[in-house]
């Protein structure tokens, strides 16, 4: 089976740093993804600092088939994700015209603002990323794509790119729930994972009315090697006396 592409997510913001919002794209970004067969790798939250988004997307776009960054693309002073990129890429940094044509498309005229304007102004050669909320585009180069922190607007122009992403095989995942404490099925589900390494075995214990348990998610593109690992994993679980609730693979 051909290797799954990867991706990273870098969420730009001050204010998720501060703990003052909570971000809300990462879940749905690595959703998104997972459906078309790419891994979510790796997620960063960075400064609105410019050496440290650059420094975080030159790393990240060298590591990984594709890059998403979140936030700092806004009308506002701290909104510098823009003209750090394209410093990243070592790339002219103004006015975009066909940016700046769409926002003065959007807006009437006594609504129009130099910081609304702001928002046109990107690296040198993007191609950019439609924006069917509030027509301010995002934007790719290389293999970085350039979208808001606001939750509805980035899953809108999130959408849109579904044809513009080449992934493989969609990833799926299982759960089994054990009645049991991690320390208690630890090592029986470390074995089942040195057995199966070509699925990703995640242990997430709970506790539920006073009760211990452990959810194990196995993830895989190839739904058979997970059914064969979560086969191994309820044979070593009956055999110690664990109870367990299966749950559909997803």
């Amino acid at each position: 089976m051909a290797e799954t592409p990867t991706a990273c997510l870098i969420i730009i913001g001050n204010e998720i740093l501060s703990g003052r919002t909570q971000d809300a794209n990462l879940a749905y970004i690595a959703r998104f993804l997972a459906e078309l067969g790419i891994k979510m790798a790796e997620a960063r939250v960075v400064p609105d600092e410019e050496a440290a988004i650059v420094e975080a997307v030159n790393e990240c776009r060298a590591k990984y088939r594709y890059v998403f960054t979140t936030g700092g693309i806004g009308p506002t002073h701290d909104d510098i994700t823009a003209k750090s990129i394209a410093k990243a890429f070592g790339v002219p940094f103004g006015r975009n015209a066909e940016a700046e044509r769409r926002l003065l498309a959007y807006y009437p005229p006594d609504k129009v603002t130099q910081a609304r304007l702001r928002m046109a102004d990107m690296p040198e050669g993007v191609e950019l990323i439609d924006n069917p909320v509030s027509a301010a585009p995002g934007f790719v180069i290389g293999n970085v794509f350039v979208l808001p922190g606001v939750p509805k607007i980035m899953q809108a122009m999130l959408d849109g790119l579904k044809n513009r992403l080449v992934g493989g095989p969609p990833i799926r995942s299982r759960s089994i729930v054990c009645f049991a404490p991690e320390g208690e099925i630890a090592e029986r589900l470390g074995a089942v994972q040195a057995a199966h390494p070509e699925v990703e075995i995640g242990s997430y214990p709970f506790m539920r009315m006073g009760t211990p348990g452990t959810t194990i998610v196995f993830r895989s593109a190839d739904p058979a090697a997970i059914d064969r690992a979560a086969a191994a994993f309820l044979e070593a679980m009956r055999a110690a006396g664990v109870e367990t609730n299966e749950e559909l693979l997803v």
